[in-house]
């Protein structure tokens, strides 16, 4: 059952949060923070439904430590990553756009906007905190493909970290390890993972929560995921063009030569 007062209590900690890094933003003058902090603002909501709802159900320990695991390596990576970085190029392309007081739009044009995609995200968590009905067989399910999503992208982050830092890897292509069966083997684990938490929404009896699922992969896939990132690489890593002919998108798979 949906539970409005809950539902609404996690917005408010989410918003709360993403006012608070837009605040940090102003000092850093650097909006690409609003990365580090997405998977918190995601636990945030959690976190809120567990105090908002009357009772909690039998799957919010379990759920509860799927979530911190997952929030945790994914800032930790980012914030990992972005260290010591300029501003990421996505964000300096929408703060020259929005010139002038771009500092004041920010807030309802990254931060607010993260917030609310954030909250929907987080359905699937309110489900199934909030459920009494004992866990089953698509539990296990959804435990599973969230166990593979979690290994896929922290395996995948890792290759890539790798080869980075590798000093040859100007103008190269990784084409190996996950990302020889997949060029974006880290967005694949992303949406295993919030499938993973929608099939334990459903067998908690939120199916209601479908938006959630189908909002993140339209993210991964279409808005700010695999279309943005490969919008212009091919003018970056011309090897890229033969790397999209023999190497799937996004579901991984072998190789077509």
């Amino acid at each position: 059952m949906f539970d409005l007062h809950a539902s609404l209590f996690g917005l408010v900690a989410i918003l709360a949060l993403a006012f608070l890094t837009w605040v940090m933003s102003l000092l850093k003058r650097d909006v690409s923070i609003v990365d580090s902090v997405w998977s918190l603002l995601c636990l945030a909501a959690a976190t809120a439904y567990c105090v908002a709802l009357p009772e909690t159900g039998p799957r919010t320990a379990w759920v509860a430590g799927m979530l911190l695991l997952w929030a945790l390596r994914l800032t930790g990576y980012i914030t990992w990553r972005n260290w010591g970085e300029a501003e990421d190029a996505r964000y300096q392309a929408i703060r020259a756009r929005n010139q002038p007081y771009f500092g004041l739009k920010s807030l309802y044009l990254v931060f607010v906007l993260q917030g609310v995609l954030a909250w929907i995200v987080s359905l699937p968590l309110l489900a199934a905190l909030a459920s009494p009905t004992a866990p089953g067989w698509l539990d296990a399910l959804g435990l599973a493909l969230f166990a593979l999503g979690l290994v896929f992208e922290t395996i995948a982050d890792a290759q890539l970290a790798r080869f980075k830092g590798r000093s040859n890897s100007r103008g190269m292509v990784l084409d190996s390890g996950l990302w020889r069966y997949s060029r974006h083997p880290n967005y694949f684990g992303e949406f295993c993972i919030w499938w993973g938490f929608y099939l334990i929404a459903v067998a908690a009896g939120g199916w209601w929560a479908l938006p959630a699922p189908l909002l993140m992969s339209l993210q991964l896939l279409k808005v700010s995921g695999v279309a943005l990132l490969e919008k212009d690489i091919v003018e970056r890593r011309p090897a890229y063009r033969d790397y999209v002919a023999r190497t799937n998108t996004f579901f991984p798979w072998l190789p077509k030569r």
